[in-house]
């Protein structure tokens, strides 16, 4: 998520308010999102204990893991149910904006905005929203920026049988045409207003932003796209053959949008 309340469309905070979104990553391909982001987040992260702010955090679900870890986590998001939850004695929390922290400069060690840029369908928006990231990070300081894939809604609508659906079948087409996602169904499942990145469309924001590009990467790879996920997730031997897969074509540029999720990390500099 990424707006403040006051300025989230209504829609988006329904479906939010209505949804279980932070459980939609402890179960099915969910589970491997989580793992993937986390193992990116591991590779960049500053060592603990370091300061890191988690925009768009939801309910915690990576803040209350990286306070385990021993980091100081601050965590932001517009939907004040998620905030609730949130809060911890390890973690604080309060309802904010993506584009307008109410964090000091230079406060900051890492900068996470896992789910800010999905919502931001004006890309000044979504320049905004690293550019103030970059506000509140120390020189050096690491922000990592996560998207959804332009291809997501049309990788989808083959895997679940969706495309025969006339109404998804028009979503699919506008989203491939500019990203720009509506759903006038109301259906939950076929998502809310949001903005599907190509991937070389990442670096250019956060470049804009005013940060160095280092990566962007595909976080689920083609394995979201398997009828057994289960199956290969519940043994330790099949789901590492898998990790190994997704992360050996994680950079690959021919199949960096086949990945319903993407994973950029910039960098302050300066």
């Amino acid at each position: 998520m990424a707006q403040n309340a006051e300025t989230l469309s209504d829609e988006i905070a329904e479906y939010y308010d209505r949804g279980d979104e932070p459980g939609r990553l402890l179960a099915g391909t969910g589970l491997l999102e989580r793992e993937r982001t986390r193992e990116i987040l591991t590779r960049y992260l500053p060592p603990a204990p370091a300061r890191i702010v988690d925009v768009g955090g939801g309910d915690g679900i990576h803040a209350r893991w990286l306070a385990e870890a021993g980091y100081e986590v601050h965590l932001v998001d517009p939907i004040a149910k998620h905030v609730e939850k949130a809060a911890a004695p390890s973690v604080t929390a309060e309802v904010g904006d993506a584009r307008d922290l109410h964090l000091p400069d230079q406060s900051c060690d890492a900068a996470l905005l896992i789910g800010p840029l999905y919502h931001l369908t004006a890309r000044e928006d979504r320049v905004r929203a690293p550019r103030e990231a970059r506000r509140v990070l120390r020189p050096g300081g690491p922000v990592f920026v996560a998207a959804i894939s332009r291809f997501a809604s049309a990788l989808d609508g083959l895997l679940r049988g969706c495309l025969d659906d006339p109404a998804f079948a028009a979503i699919v087409r506008n989203d491939l045409r500019d990203g720009q996602h509506r759903n006038p169904t109301g259906r939950p499942g076929y998502f809310t207003t949001a903005y599907f990145h190509r991937p070389e469309e990442l670096g250019e924001e956060i470049e804009d932003g005013g940060m160095a590009h280092e990566c962007t990467l595909s976080v689920e790879g083609p394995a979201w796209l398997l009828q057994d996920f289960e199956l290969r997730w519940s043994g330790p031997e099949r789901r590492e053959r898998m990790l190994e897969v997704v992360r050996a074509l994680e950079a690959e540029p021919s199949v960096l949008g086949a990945g319903a999720h993407l994973l950029a990390v910039g960098r302050r500099s300066a």
